[in-house]
């Protein structure tokens, strides 16, 4: 059986080139090979959405090549997701959410159709929802984590503003909020100051951050007591993250 690792030389060259057929046949033997789906998401198509996206943040590929390759990525997952394995329900909520941009949405997607398959009960929004309906889902559905995909600097001061929305509205005091995604990879320290719980590399390291998690613990708040009205700055990293942009 090949290894996804050495495939994965041989589906760049067609991603990059647009050849849809070629990488369609390439991952579609490996499945006939006997290779396991969550193993092509891992080791295959996930090293191949940061290898275009890192492509295009260093202008060594153009948008329409970015994006071709990004639209294949999205027609593979799309077909890989339908051969996941599916683990009994475990008893617990994600919503996934993400910046607007279709890599993030493809990251979004797998990183949900892998919750998905670990048994969690899977609310996938993708992006450009505004941050008060997230927080009203958020408060309807009361899930055990957030999950928040942003990859650009600018994606930072977004996932931010929704983190603070979220915990100023008090949504879901014992809900954990993760952030994964390219611009947080980068800046090593960027999601505490994004005020997240956990931050994930990758969405097989979500995935296990994720099962170890206990419940947020919530803030104590005296009923009936006035909110505490405090100056914001910006932390360092967020402001260089917008400075990026």
């Amino acid at each position: 059986m090949a290894s996804s690792f050495k495939l994965l030389p041989k589906y760049i060259d067609p991603l990059l080139g647009g050849n849809r057929k070629a990488c369609r046949e390439l991952v579609m033997s490996a499945l006939d090979s006997g290779m396991a789906p969550r193993k092509l998401y891992r080791e295959l198509i996930w090293p191949a959405l940061e290898h275009v996206e890192k492509l295009y943040r260093e202008d060594r590929i153009n948008l329409a090549e970015e994006h071709m390759a990004t639209r294949i990525n999205r027609t593979v997952v799309d077909h890989l997701q339908s051969r996941l394995d599916r683990s009994s329900l475990l008893g617990k909520k994600i919503i996934v959410t993400c910046a607007e941009g279709e890599a993030e949405e493809i990251s979004a997607q797998m990183c949900a159709d892998l919750f998905e398959s670990d048994g969690w009960e899977v609310f996938l929004l993708g992006g450009g929802i505004p941050r008060d309906e997230v927080t009203s889902l958020v408060g309807k559905l009361q899930p055990d984590l957030l999950m928040i995909v942003g990859s650009k600097p600018t994606d930072a001061p977004i996932v931010r503003q929704l983190i603070d929305h979220v915990r100023d509205i008090n949504a879901c005091p014992t809900m954990n909020i993760l952030v994964s995604g390219g611009v947080f990879n980068r800046a090593a320290e960027l999601w505490r100051e994004v005020k997240a719980d956990f931050f994930a590399e990758t969405a097989s390291e979500a995935l296990e951050i994720a099962g170890k998690a206990e419940p947020r613990i919530p803030e104590k708040r005296i009923p009936g007591a006035p909110k505490k009205r405090r100056r914001r700055r910006r932390p360092p990293l967020l402001a260089q993250a917008e400075g990026m942009a």
